[in-house]
């Protein structure tokens, strides 16, 4: 799960060293895809440029309340659009989510970064993934072509972990 069931990051999902990876990947990105209701409130997010995810306009527009980001609507236009009115046509694209907007990209990652953190449970919590818990992440990440590398530990005292998921060659 990635969220509880009000579809918010409760703060017994928060771990520094999380934070600090995410956080670290971001500043790397060239580009950020998410959804509309997500987002990282870090202190350089308003710098970054992004594709928002919505169905509120027609195909690709520039988010008015935004000059980094732009609107994207999959229905009306591919993904390669999106990236044009950005700005950005080659680098590193960081997709944050929700689950609907992690699914999207499924057949498209190099790799997919997969925290875990065994120990939180949230029931009725929001899934990682369409599927979750009828499937495993594990098992979603695998049909679609991506293999498990080594995890690494984020927080050794709450056993927290991120393995990459990279495309298999």
């Amino acid at each position: 799960m990635l969220a509880g069931a009000d579809h918010v990051m409760p703060d017994q999902l928060k771990f520094e060293g999380d934070k600090q990876f995410f956080t670290s990947a971001l500043d790397r990105a060239d580009l950020i895809v998410h959804g509309r209701h997500s987002y990282e409130d870090q202190p350089n997010s308003p710098q970054r440029n992004r594709i928002i995810v919505t169905r509120t306009i027609n195909a690709v527009a520039p988010d008015p309340s935004n000059p980094k980001a732009t609107l994207w609507n999959p229905a009306g236009a591919p993904f390669e659009a999106a990236c044009d009115q950005s700005g950005v046509r080659s680098g590193t694209i960081a997709i944050i989510g929700g689950p609907v907007i992690f699914a999207m990209f499924l057949d498209r990652y190099d790799t997919f970064w997969l925290s875990q953190a065994p120990r939180v449970h949230l029931p009725g919590g929001e899934a990682c993934f369409p599927g979750v818990p009828r499937k495993t992440p594990q098992e979603i990440l695998t049909a679609h072509g991506l293999r498990a590398g080594e995890a690494q530990i984020l927080d050794r005292t709450h056993g927290v972990t991120v393995t990459p998921w990279r495309r298999a060659a």
